[in-house]
């Protein structure tokens, strides 16, 4: 699994940097920051909407993502009825 250069690709775009849940565990956030420095990166919200303050910057953040990732293309289970990343994703981060 060696790239052109032959370094392996960061862990954030490996199984092992993924949450199983859903988006990225914190090795993952790591890698992903070494790989782009100044990057903000931050870990998920998964806080209850119902327990956030509606102006506080994590409900902005949540708010935002579920926007986003709402609409981007691609389906929410795979083939086999499994659901995929980005539904893992919009659920761990409490988007109903």
């Amino acid at each position: 699994m060696a790239t052109t250069s032959g370094k392996r690709p960061g862990a954030w775009k490996r199984k092992e940097g993924k949450d199983p849940e859903g988006g990225l565990n914190r090795k993952g956030i790591a890698s992903y920051r070494r790989e782009n420095p100044g990057s903000t990166l931050s870990m998920a919200v998964t806080t209850k909407p119902s327990k956030l303050d509606p102006d506080s910057k994590p409900a902005k953040r949540r708010k935002s993502f579920c926007a986003r990732m709402s609409g981007m293309p691609g389906a929410m289970k795979d083939d086999k009825g499994k659901p995929t990343r980005k539904a893992l994703s919009l659920r761990k981060w409490n988007c109903n």
